[in-house]
């Protein structure tokens, strides 16, 4: 169950880069999900859940302008896979390797990053704009992260 949801939330991070990790932050914040002692440690850190939440909200606002790169040129892509790798990582980690979590994390995220972006460039199309399918991806996004966090 715990590789479904690393794999899971790699593909979260493939929608939103922070989204996912402000949500691991938040739940080893809270001691939900125990990094203590481990390389992950700082994201339960005081204010490190914050810092990451800003980010996220950041992360909303700029995906809405006209000039923000594509989620598939290299570094956005190369973000999200790192991302998720390290949220798959801290999934994996107080119950099985964190290693496989890791690399089911980022292959999330590649699957996130690819099927996100034709997805909401179908919703788009429909929509004729972009703005209600970021809106909706936006969503997903938090929803997902919220409840895949709440399942480990």
């Amino acid at each position: 169950m715990i590789y479904v949801l690393t794999l899971l939330i790699g593909i979260v991070a493939g929608l939103r880069a922070m989204t996912p990790l402000a949500a691991v932050s938040w739940a080893a914040w809270a001691r939900v999900l125990p990094l203590d002692g481990s390389l992950l440690a700082f994201l339960g850190y005081r204010w490190t859940p914050w810092v990451l939440t800003l980010v996220a909200l950041g992360e909303f606002v700029t995906d809405q302008l006209p000039n923000t790169p594509s989620r598939k040129v290299p570094v956005q892509f190369g973000t999200r896979i790192l991302i998720g790798a390290i949220c798959g990582a801290a999934l994996a980690l107080p119950v099985a390797s964190w290693m496989i979590g890791a690399l089911l994390g980022a292959a999330g995220a590649v699957i996130g990053t690819l099927g996100g972006a034709a997805a909401r460039t179908r919703l788009a199309t429909m929509f004729g704009r972009d703005c209600p399918a970021a809106l909706i991806e936006d969503a997903v996004a938090v929803v997902a992260a919220v409840l895949i966090v709440r399942a480990v």
